[in-house]
């Protein structure tokens, strides 16, 4: 068996899925009814049969490290190797936050160095896809690399999102352009590395001494290991989604509804694992409708439900209607209620007679980079009280308690 140690970023804030993100990472927001976004590659590791894993937090950690736990979900539970979350802290020479991907990774060599391994894996905490990740070692290996990029080809319209590999016929990247104006290729970076542990030690050493350097395997380390000749460009040619912004995570979310999902989260020959609380099975009372939708394990459906995620212990009152929307564990939703293309964050409360996404379009009077659809998003903990009405494109920060016969106009925010 191969000895391979993962490192998982997962200290992203998120700051452009908005008040999702406010009071946890974005590794830990929900999503497909019952996982978490660190679920799929905690998942894919396992199922790659690598379980020497190091989870690196920073941003509000506390619900992602309680989620993870000594790893049991993900049969990471082993004296020999297992999960462990690794932290930023206190040394002479380093501040307490990590300074970027490069600087986490150099803070936890000693971590590495237990295992002696011969390559490392840096994975992102943040991403919806499902990889082997021994397709990309093996890929490496053969073509005798000290570090393969995973890639995947994206629109031409969308390549300054990334950062773009220009590879030469035999998947040689020759050069690196990071979000370019004018992409040159539409390769791009998957943010999953492999590198050879002896090598990358030594040039994450280096770095750490440059104070010019921004300490981030994009913008510093992969362009200066190009000029090695030996860093390669694995062409992935399956299911991965960057659920950065309200508008994708929406989207993926309900992509999932569609009768063949582009993601299929039934394969019983890849497992998405997860710590879940165990909850009865859903009821559907005799007056329910509901269609091309995810309803989890714990809801109460009494009214009618259409191309939506419900996740666990969700609760849908009488004559109420929910469409094209994602609604977290533990809403609880009264009577009469109209929610349309609507992301509902956990544990809210909306009460009876409630309207949210209804209305005309209006750009967002918070923030028009980040909420700049006709998505509303209602923030963890808070509270509608009856008769309100909350227009497209509006914003409900955490812990919010809106009163009776509110009315929020599109693009508006509480």
């Amino acid at each position: 068996m191969r000895n391979i140690v993962a490192l998982i970023l997962a200290g992203g804030q998120g700051t452009r899925l908005g008040v999702l993100t406010d009071k946890i990472a974005k590794p830990a927001v929900q999503f497909g009814g019952k996982y978490r976004l660190i679920d799929f590659t905690l998942s894919n590791c396992v199922n790659s049969g690598i379980y020497k894993v190091g989870v690196l937090t920073q941003y509000k950690p506390h619900l992602l490290n309680k989620h993870i736990g000594i790893g049991k979900p993900w049969d990471l539970d082993r004296k020999d190797g297992g999960v462990t979350i690794l932290q930023p802290f206190f040394t002479e020479k380093q501040k307490v936050w990590f300074n970027g991907t490069a600087d986490a990774v150099y803070q936890n060599i000693e971590f590495v160095d237990e295992y002696d391994p011969e390559y490392i894996l840096v994975l992102s905490g943040d991403h919806v896809y499902s990889m082997d990740y021994n397709e990309l070692i093996d890929f490496n290996i053969s073509k005798g690399g000290v570090a393969t990029v995973a890639c995947i080809e994206v629109p031409l319209n969308e390549a300054s999102r990334f950062g773009i590999m220009v590879t030469d016929l035999e998947d040689r990247i020759i050069e690196f352009q990071e979000k370019p104006e004018k992409p040159k290729s539409t390769l791009a970076s998957l943010g999953i590395y492999v590198f050879q542990w002896d090598f990358i030690k030594q040039v994450l050493i280096e770095d750490a001494r440059n104070p010019e350097s921004s300490h981030d395997f994009g913008k510093n380390i992969i362009p200066k290991i190009i000029e090695t000749n030996k860093v390669f460009a694995f062409p992935f040619e399956g299911y991965w989604k960057d659920v950065g912004t309200i508008k994708s995570y929406w989207e993926a979310n309900l992509e999932l509804t569609r009768p063949i999902p582009p993601f299929n989260i039934y394969d019983k020959n890849w497992r998405i694992y997860t710590h879940s609380e165990e909850m009865p099975p859903a009821y559907i009372s005799n007056d329910t409708y509901i269609r091309n939708s995810i309803i989890s394990e714990g809801c109460e459906i009494y009214g009618q439900v259409e191309n939506s995620v419900l996740s666990q212990g969700v609760e849908v009152g009488k004559n109420t209607i929910i469409k094209n929307s994602v609604i977290m564990t533990k809403v609880k939703i009264g009577n009469n209620c109209y929610i349309e293309n609507t992301i509902v964050a956990e544990n809210c409360v909306i009460e009876d007679n409630v309207k949210i996404g209804v209305g005309d379009f209006s750009k967002s009077k918070l923030d028009n980079k980040i909420y700049n659809s006709e998505i509303t998003v209602i923030g963890m903990d808070s509270v509608i009280k009856q008769n309100v009405t909350i227009g497209k494109n509006c914003v409900v920060g955490v812990e919010k308690t809106i009163t009776n016969n509110t009315k929020i106009p599109s693009g508006g925010y509480f």
